[in-house]
């Protein structure tokens, strides 16, 4: 549908939001600046702007005479040059699946690490990742209430960071931490391995406000496979 008077924000919005739901797949190139102006009835200096701020965002590339290809799909890929470690092992030929244990709303226990950073209750979901059909990876994120009412199938078909930003989660950065914990009978079961110890990885992303947004904890069987880090140069 075409909109009047539609500023280089309101553009640059829909078209990472076609980005984001692959309208335009990464490695494709965007409509020309003549179809961009058309399709959303603004100058010609608009479609730059909203194109300078995507680049900006290092979503997209804009070379002389040849257009303007897609980079990424990633709501925040302008917070890190490192791949994702699912994207890793996919491009390293493993097979990896993941399923949702459990979506529900907690009530948290006043003076834990989950309390100080999302308060007395918090959405909290439960995710399995599964490496060449073993369990690798237990999942447990805390997120803000605001996404009380998402549905099940939105978990499961949606990346968690995707999902945010599409309910107006905006992430300004990530903190992580790692350990070497010694798992639980329930992670042993979870993660069906005899094994005493994993890696535990924290993760704290801050929203524009310096407000914590995500609380997770994950588990890593490194016996399985190591954790791997990759970056772009």
């Amino acid at each position: 549908m075409r909109r009047k008077s539609v500023l280089y924000l309101d553009v640059a919005e829909q078209i990472k939001s076609d980005i984001m739901n692959g309208t335009y797949p990464v490695g494709s190139l965007l409509p020309t600046e003549a179809e961009l102006e058309q399709l959303f009835d603004v100058s010609k200096i608009t479609v730059r702007r909203a194109i300078e701020l995507l680049s900006s965002e290092e979503l997209v590339e804009k070379k002389s005479g040849k257009g303007t290809t897609v980079l990424s799909n990633r709501p925040y890929n302008k917070l890190s040059k490192a791949g994702t470690f699912t994207e890793y092992l996919n491009n390293s030929g493993q097979k990896v699946a993941k399923k949702i244990l459990k979506l529900e709303t907690v009530t948290l226990v006043s003076g834990s690490a989950v309390y100080s950073c999302l308060g007395e209750k918090a959405v909290k979901v439960s995710r399995l990742y599964i490496l060449d059909d073993q369990p690798y990876i237990y999942f447990n994120y805390y997120l803000p209430m605001t996404l009380e009412d998402v549905p099940l199938a939105d978990f499961e078909q949606e990346s968690l960071y995707r999902l945010m930003d599409q309910h107006g989660i905006e992430i300004m950065k990530f903190e992580d931490s790692f350990q070497t914990v010694e798992l639980t009978a329930e992670q042993q079961q979870i993660l069906t391995t005899s094994e005493k110890n994993g890696l535990k990885r924290i993760r704290k992303s801050v929203d524009l406000s310096g407000k914590i947004v995500e609380f997770s904890e994950a588990i890593y069987n490194t016996s399985l496979y190591p954790y791997v880090i990759e970056y772009e140069a």
